[in-house]
């Protein structure tokens, strides 16, 4: 069995590209792509699709990514162990996050700190993050509400609040202090899609309050949603650290129970000892 072959499929089946998993492993394409059709020839078996945008797996070949992905995981681990007491100049670290502005902060001090290391950041809802940290596809992420479970190490990041909010012109832009939950019920909002996290929080505190507000339009982003309301389509509602520096809104924390969410950093409960996980997690008592 040729490892450089096995190593090969293992790079294309996590990053989906051979232009990236050439990267990742610092060859050329062309040998990313013969180490694959050795391996498949040799063992008369097809292991990838290849597609006009992207590379997807058979069956075949996701059983021997599941197994790939737990060997060459538990190498770099040995690695890592290996060089516990060298200084961390260089080395790559993915991370997930389901926004960017709690983890861009953290990855400003990472590049401070250690210059050598190069980052992979990948942006997703909550599901989508949650799922790249257990798939292995993400070392650490930065995450919102998610719950305990066995294998998962969690820090805390602090909580942010839930805002209004408000074109620059609406009459309750000069008030003082939060608003209300009660006074947006029965108002036109424009908010994310009920998968976000942001929309479950508010429409539990809002069930809890028995609150209805008139949701007329739902939008896939926190951009849009700024810009909806820049348009005065409807009140919005982000997360305290969401708040755009936009001259065109303003944004009031909302008084009530249930509009607070907690932020975590994660990553997998065996792999938190590695040297570049650990760099990103002292990271977290920062904040």
């Amino acid at each position: 069995m040729n490892l450089f072959q096995l190593r090969a499929f293992d790079a294309v089946a996590r990053e989906g590209s051979f232009t990236r998993a050439a990267a990742r492993l610092f060859i050329s394409q062309p040998a990313v792509t013969g180490h694959i059709k050795a391996l498949e020839e040799h063992y008369q078996i097809t292991l990838l699709r290849r597609t006009a945008r992207r590379v997807e797996l058979t069956e075949e070949g996701t059983r021997l990514a599941a197994i790939t992905r737990a060997m060459f995981g538990l190498a770099e681990e040995a690695q890592a162990m290996l060089e516990a007491n060298r200084q961390l100049l260089t080395g790559r670290l993915e991370v997930a996050a389901d926004g960017p502005h709690r983890v861009m902060p953290m990855l400003a001090q990472l590049r401070a700190r250690y210059p050598g290391i190069t980052v992979n950041l990948r942006l997703g809802n909550a599901q989508e993050t949650l799922a790249a940290l257990l798939s292995e596809h993400a070392d650490v992420a930065v995450l919102t509400e998610v719950e305990p479970r066995k294998g998962l190490h969690l820090q805390s990041l602090g909580e942010s609040r839930m805002c209004a909010l408000l074109p620059v012109g609406h009459p309750w832009v000069d008030g003082q202090g939060e608003l209300p939950l009660a006074k947006l019920d029965r108002q036109i909002m424009v908010l994310r899609e009920p998968s976000s996290i942001t929309r479950r929080t508010f429409d539990q505190a809002c069930a809890e309050a028995k609150v209805q507000p008139r949701v007329l339009l739902e939008l896939d982003s926190r951009e849009a949603v700024t810009e909806a309301v820049a348009a005065e389509l409807g009140i919005g509602i982000v997360s305290s650290v969401e708040v755009a520096h936009d001259p065109r809104v303003v944004a009031r924390p909302i008084a009530g129970n249930g509009l607070i969410n907690r932020h975590m950093i994660g990553c997998l409960q065996r792999r938190r000892e590695l040297r570049l996980i650990q760099a990103f997690l002292s990271l977290a008592e920062q904040h």
